[in-house]
């Protein structure tokens, strides 16, 4: 009898699950984004969540609630309610925080159903023309030859700027001194007036710098050369394997949402990243797209968890 109980249990809560996605989404939805307004993250999750609220037929509606690295949003999204009401704007800053932070509330692994990578924007590697390093080989050499005399800049401890040097550093072999800012716009001010030697910065930040012979870029850590900056060389190809840091952005849900509504939302989310228009409005943001399936993102997330937590181990960033 009890076994009966049980198993009229579990096919009621399956038609219960298959009548939900059936008829989702009949609400508006929460994308919850732990970044501030105007940044690429932003920008990425409206234009993107615009276009899949006209395929969904409902809309989605961004939310920004910056703070801790993205840990205060991804923790309101680890908490809601798992019915696809509430979805998350997963970024790299995720695993890098999980690498680095030990008393997280939340395990951006386990609590989260990857739906789909949605972007990324190049990092680049800039300096100042003054320093006379052209090429990523002429870095190579001056850090080697005076370790610790350059010094380069970033958005903060713990920030995807810092680790992208902190990796470069590891992978390298060199010592580059690391200069924490409270966001880009002060490190690009102290680099233009010549105060640090460096940055690897989100392309949307630097290039119009670049484009006017204030600085100079020396590549992008991206692992093949991309559409936004085809002519600039990736790290690897100027000779240090591996180097790949990639600013890019996705959406999750909480974990245990129905299977069957994940597939929805991918199929939008990937519908979306084929609009022209969409794709037009992005690349001149210097933002490029990815798409994929849940099980593509999870894949990339696992390998971003394994890249991090090796660099922050070896510059000795766990707290």
């Amino acid at each position: 009898m009890k076994t009966l109980s049980m198993l009229a249990a579990a096919a009621i809560a399956a038609f219960a699950t298959a009548a939900h996605a059936q008829d989702y989404p009949n609400q508006p939805i929460r994308l919850i984004s732990g970044f501030p307004a105007g940044t690429t993250a932003d920008i990425s999750a409206r234009v993107i969540g615009t276009k899949m609220g006209q395929l969904l037929g409902q809309q989605i509606v961004v939310e920004n609630r910056p703070g801790a690295a993205s840990s205060l949003a991804a923790l309101q999204v680890a908490r809601a309610p798992k019915d696809g009401y509430t979805l998350f704007v997963a970024s790299a800053a995720n695993m890098i925080n999980a690498a680095m932070a030990s008393n997280l509330q939340f395990d951006i692994m386990k609590d989260f159903e990857p739906i789909t990578l949605l972007t990324s924007t190049p990092t680049v590697l800039v300096v100042n023309p003054e320093s006379g390093i052209k090429t990523v080989k002429d870095l190579i050499a001056r850090a080697k030859e005076k370790p610790g005399a350059l010094s380069f800049g970033s958005s903060g401890v713990g920030s995807s700027t810092h680790l992208a040097l902190e990796l470069f550093n590891h992978l390298a072999q060199v010592k580059i001194t690391h200069i924490p800012y409270t966001g880009s716009p002060q490190v690009v001010t102290d680099l233009l007036a010549g105060r640090i030697h460096g940055y690897f910065s989100p392309a949307s930040t630097v290039m119009g710098h670049v484009r006017a012979g204030k600085l100079v870029a020396l590549g992008v850590t991206d692992a093949k050369r991309g559409t936004i900056l085809p002519d600039l060389p990736t790290m690897i190809e100027s000779g240090v394997p591996d180097c790949v840091s990639v600013l890019w952005f996705g959406i999750a849900a909480p974990a245990g949402t129905p299977q069957p509504v994940i597939a929805r939302l991918s199929a939008a989310a990937n519908a979306a990243l084929k609009d022209q228009e969409l794709l037009k409005s992005l690349r001149n943001q210097s933002v490029d797209v990815f798409g994929g399936s849940p099980a593509d993102f999870r894949r990339h997330m696992e390998a971003e968890q394994k890249r991090w937590s090796a660099v922050v181990a070896s510059a000795g960033l766990k707290k």
